[in-house]
């Protein structure tokens, strides 16, 4: 009896079914996420940022407990520093009229505010510090920086020089050191200091308070008001002089073209070569060009004399032309060869017409390439000549124009000397008014020390709790930063709800990861492990994806090889067979197939055999130990998949398959970087996705379900492989599947399928 004829028999025909019978899917595809129509947004929930702390718990551990660590070692590797203090009453100047005791201005609130301001940035100045460092002589030697511990500058240069870095020094140690601090709603502030010896900074701080008090009394000693005023009045009269000057100066320029270059130096003044107007300046570089373009002519010509009277060959440039040289030896070889053949051969002999025509052609290469070289030394001659005929052309014009603009510049340079003595002027009044000073009334001091610093008994810092506080802070914030930052950055989708989230498509079956040591067989043969109720799981979820119930033919594609589709196409069909549907399993993927080996069977024919059509459905089909079970392997690795894939033989095997089997499941091949899945999943009822948990990333997944709906794919939903529930209920999902109760049963056997390794068929 035919193969075909047996398979019949064992199967009962079912009513034929359109391998591309349309499911109506569950969402729609807008191109880059899937929208669920019915999808609720998640309003924001404090236990998310929990899951989150607990996911990343080490790394935010790690984070806290080391900044702690680095913030303990850092105080107790510091050098204590100890702060003195010393105190002040600033009370507020009274403005005084002719001197009289009663009489003053109403200050107000914000006027109060702003004269105490102005006192805390004068003591804080860098005049000040100056000033202590000069009356204190802290910058007078090394041995002065030393004693407060600054180390001294390099001994280099003059003493000047010396001097100027020590100062810097000791100016950088004071304005490092000192604080201010008011004391809100009184009159008094507190100057401090820190230095890592009390004495210092007890002298330090007494330094500060007594040369402001000092530089306090030496402002009240300023010029009068008299001197100012009339200072001030004849600036303003001064500068508006020299605004009418300039603008006078501008508008007669603008109005002649007068234009000059250099005018003034790059300090500001007048330079000392003096103005030179535009036209001069182009007349100056034009002559300057002028000069190298007749050099250059007289060098052409000469050169262009040489060539035209000398023999062609006998020229410089002829002798050292490189082509000009290889023809020469050739031609000489070409003359001696036909000299030696002479001898034997008459002049009219073929060999010796072809040697004279080569000889004759060689010369005549070499004449013309001398003529173009004597041609090329005229051409350059009558370039040089044109260009200083230009130039002089040029130079001849703007001599012209220098002649008229002398005459029309009379007038600017009085306008200029005008201005550079009215800005001389300005100048003299502006440096005066810096120099006054008249010495003014003198009234009482409204600075005075209240408290004298002493130096103090304990260091003021490190503070250890402080620091650990502020470290054991910063640390939790680097931790938690750090934890939305790999939560951000992590594209891998790791549990169901990341799935639902990043790709709002709906989770059919989430399976757990096996151990290292269990075979995917004996998982799927234990009822109440929790791989194989997690296959069962999925086969519910399939019965629900559709009205129809389970679709007819089934593809199961991953985005890249090693996620478990091939594991998962064989628990889905399994778990179909069991509940008394009869169930084709196919390896599709006729790149790199395994399912055959996952099912004991050989691949020598199969699916490839009857995509080509050298054999009909009932020759490859194989019975496994599964009941109502068969399986097809790929076959002969097939050059060209995708044309087999895309041929009408697909569509007619699937509908003579269809009336066999109530269920057909492709283990498809990889969707990324292959052509085969799309074609499949055009032709198939339905598509199961599978994705591995923590490894395939969003971007690869949402690649591939593009191009899976570019062919018209039914996409059902997706499987979330080799899932760690240890890991995933860190975020609230525990998809144990753990249902042993008591004593675990022993393992059922697997029995060995009918077909083995020698391929019998069904």
């Amino acid at each position: 009896m035919p193969a075909e004829d047996k398979l019949n028999n064992i199967h009962n025909t079912s009513a034929a079914q359109s391998p591309n019978k349309a499911v109506e899917p569950t969402q729609d595809y807008n191109g880059s996420v899937w929208v669920d129509d019915n999808h609720e947004q998640i309003s924001f929930n404090l236990s998310t940022y929990w899951h989150l702390a607990i996911k990343h718990r080490i790394l935010i551990l790690a984070c806290f407990f080391g900044t702690i660590l680095v913030g303990a070692a850092i105080t107790l590797l510091m050098t204590p520093i100890y702060t003195a203090q010393a105190t002040l009453q600033i009370d507020r100047e009274t403005a005084r009229v002719y001197n009289a005791e009663d009489v003053a201005p109403r200050e107000n609130l914000a006027q109060g505010m702003e004269f105490f301001q102005t006192q805390y940035g004068l003591i804080r100045s860098r005049s000040l510090a100056e000033r202590v460092v000069e009356n204190l002589g802290l910058a007078r030697s090394d041995a002065a920086l030393a004693a407060l511990g600054v180390e001294p500058p390099a001994a280099t240069g003059s003493a000047a020089a010396q001097a100027v870095r020590r100062r810097a020094k000791a100016l950088g140690m004071l304005r490092g050191g000192l604080r201010v601090t008011p004391d809100r709603g009184s009159r008094l502030v507190t100057i401090s200091f820190d230095h890592p010896d009390p004495v210092v900074a007890a002298r330090l701080a007494n330094g500060f308070a007594e040369n402001f008090i000092e530089a306090n009394l030496d402002r009240k000693f300023e010029s009068s008001s008299y001197a100012r005023e009339f200072l001030e009045e004849r600036i303003t009269q001064t500068k508006t002089r020299l605004e009418d000057a300039e603008r006078q100066l501008v508008a007669y320029a603008a109005n002649q073209q007068i234009i000059n270059v250099d005018e003034y130096a790059a300090g500001g003044g007048p330079s000392d070569d003096g103005a030179r107007s535009l036209v001069s300046n182009n007349l100056v570089i034009l002559n300057n060009s002028l000069s190298e373009a007749r050099a250059r002519r007289v060098t052409a010509e000469e050169r262009w004399r040489s060539a035209r009277s000398a023999p062609l060959m006998a020229l410089p440039e002829v002798m050292s032309n490189p082509s000009i040289q290889r023809l020469t030896e050739q031609q000489a070889q070409f003359e001696t060869e036909y000299s030696q053949k002479l001898s034997t051969y008459q002049p009219d002999y073929p060999e010796m017409v072809r040697l004279r025509a080569q000889i004759d052609e060689a010369q005549s290469q070499i004449m013309t390439i001398a003529e173009n070289i004597r041609r090329s030394i005229e051409s350059q001659y009558n370039i040089a000549l044109n260009e200083e005929r230009s130039l002089e052309n040029q130079v001849n014009g703007l001599k012209v124009d220098v002649l008229d603009l002398r005459d029309r510049s009379v007038q600017y340079n009085i306008l200029q000397r005008e201005l550079d003595t009215t800005r001389t002027l300005y100048d003299g009044l502006l440096q005066r008014y810096k120099e006054v000073g008249v010495t003014g009334g003198v009234t009482a001091n409204n600075v005075s020390i209240v408290d004298l610093a002493t130096p103090p008994s304990r260091p003021a810092k490190p503070n250890l709790l402080i620091n650990l506080m502020l470290a054991a802070m910063f640390g939790l914030g680097i931790g938690i930063v750090s934890a939305l930052l790999f939560e951000a950055l992590d594209e891998t989708l790791a549990n169901p709800d990341d799935v639902e989230k990043k790709l709002g498509i709906p989770v059919l079956g989430v399976v757990p990861i096996l151990g290292k040591d269990t075979k995917v067989v004996d998982a799927l043969a234990d009822v109440r492990s929790s791989f194989s109720e997690a296959y069962y799981s999925l086969r519910t979820s399939l019965q629900f994806s559709t009205p129809q119930g389970i679709p007819a033919s089934l593809l199961i594609s991953s985005a890249r090889p090693g996620e478990g589709k091939s594991t998962t196409a064989y628990a889905v069909a399994r778990n179909i067979a069991t509940s008394g549907k009869r169930v084709l399993l196919i390896d599709g993927d006729l790149r790199n197939p395994s399912m055959h080996r996952l099912l004991g069977f050989d691949n020598e024919r199969g699916m490839s055999n009857l995509l080509s059509g050298s054999l009909e459905l009932a020759a490859v089909a194989r019975r496994t130990a599964q009941e109502n079970l068969f399986f097809i392997p790929c076959g002969p690795l097939p050059p060209n998949p995708a044309e087999l894939w895309g041929s009408d033989r697909l569509r007619r095997l699937l509908i003579e398959a269809q009336q066999s089997f109530d269920h057909i499941v492709v283990d498809g091949p990889p969707v990324l970087g292959f052509a085969d899945s799309p074609i499949l999943a055009a032709n198939l009822a339905g598509v199961l996705f599978v994705v591995e948990a923590s490894v395939t990333r969003r971007g690869q997944v949402r690649g591939a379900l593009r191009r899976m709906m570019m062919g018209q794919a039914r996409l059902l939903g997706i499987v979330l492989t080799k899932f760690n529930p240890k890991a995933g209920s860190s975020v609230g999902y525990d998809y144990a599947y753990d249902y042993r109760y008591g004593a675990e049963p022993a393992p059922t056997p697997i029995p060995k399928p009918e077909g083995g390794k020698k391929g019998k068929r069904g």
